[in-house]
Formats: C-alpha cells, sequence, structure tokens
C-alpha cells in the first residue's frame, strides 16, 4: 500500500502492510533513531539528535523537521497512552491534533493505521494527506532497509 491518507472531515486515516514483523514496527516508532530515518517522508528532513521521547503517559516526544529550504520547525507531542506493542496516542498540546499509531499482526507482516483526529482546519488539505502518507512510504522503505530492528 502507499499514496495519500484518506481525509474525512477534521480526521486524516492512512492504512499500511509491511511485510516486517510488528515488533519491527513498534521498535520504529518508538527509537529515535529509526523515528529520524522515516518521520520527514519526502517533504523534509529529521535531524537524528533533534528526536526525543519519554514513551509513558504524559511523557514527551518531540523532533525537528527541517524543509529542503532549511527552514527547520519543531514539533512537539504529549503521549496520552501507551500499550506496547499495540498502540500509541499522543496529541499535539498546541492544537489539540491527537494521533493513534496502532499496531497489529497480519498474516505475514504488519497492519499499521495512523489516525489522526481534531485536525486543524489549515491540515484539512491535500497536502497534509500526501505528507502523512509520504511518512508511512519512509517508514516501509526504512523497514526494508534496516533489518537491524528487534
Amino acid at each position: 500500500m502507499s499514496g495519500a491518507a484518506e481525509l474525512r472531515g477534521d480526521e486524516l486515516i492512512a492504512e499500511r502492510h509491511y511485510a516486517a514483523d510488528p515488533g519491527r514496527v513498534w521498535a520504529a516508532f518508538t527509537s529515535p533513531v529509526s523515528i529520524a530515518s522515516f518521520w520527514g517522508g519526502a517533504h523534509a528532513t529529521v535531524p537524528p539528535g533533534s528526536v526525543t521521547l519519554d514513551l509513558r503517559p504524559g511523557g514527551e516526544f518531540a523532533l525537528d523537521t527541517r524543509a529542503p529550504d532549511g527552514a527547520t520547525r519543531r514539533l512537539t507531542f504529549v503521549y496520552v497512552s501507551v500499550t506496547a506493542p499495540h498502540e500509541l496516542v499522543f496529541d499535539e498540546p498546541v492544537t489539540g491534533l491527537r494521533t493513534t499509531v496502532t499496531v497489529r499482526s497480519s498474516g505475514d507482516g504488519t497492519h499499521l493505521t495512523v489516525h489522526q483526529r481534531r485536525l486543524p482546519p489549515e491540515l484539512r488539505t491535500a497536502r497534509a494527506a500526501t505528507g502523512l502518507g509520504s511518512i508511512l512510504d519512509a517508514l516501509g522503505i526504512y523497514l526494508q532497509l534496516d533489518r537491524s530492528t528487534p
């Protein structure tokens, strides 16, 4: 699966199937090095040293994204729940955007769903849907190339 996420009003939903063990997909979302490898998708890079995470409810998850023009933006989230190795829920405190990442075993690999709710109006766009899709496509490439994660 590849392509954009589906935009439904103030929600954005993307699903992918990866030929990787669910533990590897979970590890990709919970390791600073892994997050830096795919989070920017095709539209940004994430400096590896910029990723910090405190993987517990109330803990902060933050990273810098660097656009092709060099502009850097700090993204900060707060974990609402961490149900290893199946579900992460985190909020973006400024806008209230809530992201739920669900990892499920599926036949020969993993089914991943990323569901964003309470999208602010500026993110209810085709560009945002394409951006989320790009991040998950980059995750697929990362999972194919990096066999060192558990």
